[in-house]
């Protein structure tokens, strides 16, 4: 099963990059560059949804992913196909049976999407469309938005609009079936329909404005609104009741969401760049939070760059949460999914930055190297480490290629 999964990811990105080869054949080509990206996540934890709120959270997550962005004049466009191989302990316990089909699953995505500035007036106009499939969804994405600078580069303005359509019907990836069949809940539950839906929708409205303060600094402002409809629980974790009765997570078929991005950027004796962010978030299920975060990156000289980061999260969380046996018969909406309860993160890393420049064709360059490494610690219990590692490669040419 996973190396079917693995030649369907290589043969999206094939095809993605064969596409983007044959418009270069009509456009002046200035730069194409190939982000290859590998991450490593490993979570533990004893708070799993799946379970009722009790139990394993025990993940790992092996992620590659390509992106290609190609750059012909005004006009660019760009592509990020992906794959997210998962060991899951805890989607495991959905059948109650260790190394179920459950326990291993694979995510494939892919993205498409093309830039245009306008000549004359510092605007960039965009769209892209994109696709994510797993066993037990299906996600259609899509978005548009656009990019004003003014005439000095100081201050800049962004619009963007996204839509997510999603089916989370399982049994597409699964062996004889590659087709959506129907929600799966917990194997003693199966007895019923939980939910005569199946579908969610998101909406994301994105703005933007940033100015250069000075010389060394630049803040910004990053409103961001959203809106999703459909089913919003996740049909297979589990609910236990105060009365030792059980169902299946339900929570509201509506979420509309709010949060700001407030950016300070700091340039520091051309040495150091201090990036620094809050983010204030608010939702109508009740949640409410707050992040505080910094990037630091400290230039050791030409080549070699310093990339320390930490992140402080806090979280109300919603209502309708309560631990494994504490939920009311009586109450309307119910989870013990942690992610929605009250807690604090803590997220601290570091990363080293290569810019080797070297050149390895006449017009070809290994561009940069960063390798990083977080620890991520929540108030429940939940830890997790993430090991990532970008590369990236530049061809630069600057003839107008003929059809």
């Amino acid at each position: 099963m996973n190396k079917k999964h693995l030649f369907i990811a290589c043969f999206v990105f094939l095809f993605s990059f064969t596409k983007a080869q044959d418009l270069d054949t009509t456009a002046t080509v200035n730069k194409t560059q190939i982000d290859i990206v590998y991450n490593n996540y490993i979570q533990n934890g004893n708070n799993s949804a799946v379970t009722g709120g009790i139990g394993t959270e025990k993940l790992t997550v092996y992620g590659p992913a390509v992106t290609l962005k190609k750059k012909m004049g005004k006009r660019s466009l760009k592509i990020n196909s992906g794959a997210d191989v998962i060991s899951s302990a805890s989607t495991d316990n959905i059948n109650f049976v260790m190394s179920s089909a459950s326990s291993l699953d694979t995510r494939f995505y892919t993205h498409a999407e093309y830039e245009q500035e306008i000549k004359g007036n510092g605007i960039s106009l965009y769209g892209g469309l994109g696709m994510s499939i797993e066993s037990d969804y299906f996600s259609v994405g899509s978005r548009v938005g656009f990019l004003k600078k003014d005439e000095k580069k100081i201050r800049q303005y962004s619009v963007e609009f996204q839509m997510f359509n999603d089916d989370l019907r399982w049994g597409r990836l699964d062996a004889g079936e590659w087709k959506p069949q129907k929600l799966i809940y917990p194997s003693e539950l199966r007895n019923q329909e939980w939910y005569d839906i199946y579908r969610r929708h998101s909406f994301n409205l994105k703005l933007g404005f940033s100015t250069a303060i000075n010389k060394r600094s630049i803040v910004g402002i990053y409103p961001v609104f959203s809106f999703q409809k459909g089913l919003l629980a996740t049909p297979f974790h589990r609910i236990y009741f105060k009365d030792d009765s059980q169902a299946v997570e339900k929570l509201p078929e509506k979420r509309t969401k709010v949060s700001i991005g407030l950016k300070w950027n700091q340039f520091v004796k051309g040495r150091y760049i201090l990036k620094n962010t809050i983010n204030p978030f608010i939702d109508d299920w009740g949640i409410l939070s707050l992040s505080l975060k910094n990037e630091t990156a400290i230039k050791l000289n030409p080549i070699w760059t310093l990339l320390p980061n930490f992140r402080f999260y806090m979280q109300r969380g919603t209502s309708y949460f309560s631990s494994y046996g504490e939920h009311s018969v009586f109450a309307e909406y119910y989870t013990s999914d942690y992610d929605l309860s009250t807690h604090r993160t803590y997220n601290i890393g570091f990363g080293v930055k290569f810019l080797p420049y070297h050149k390895f064709a006449k017009y070809s360059h290994f561009n940069i190297f960063i390798l990083r490494y977080n620890y991520i610690s929540r108030s429940d219990g939940l830890s997790a480490h993430i090991i990532s590692l970008n590369i990236q490669l530049e061809k630069k040419k600057n003839k107008k290629r003929k059809k």
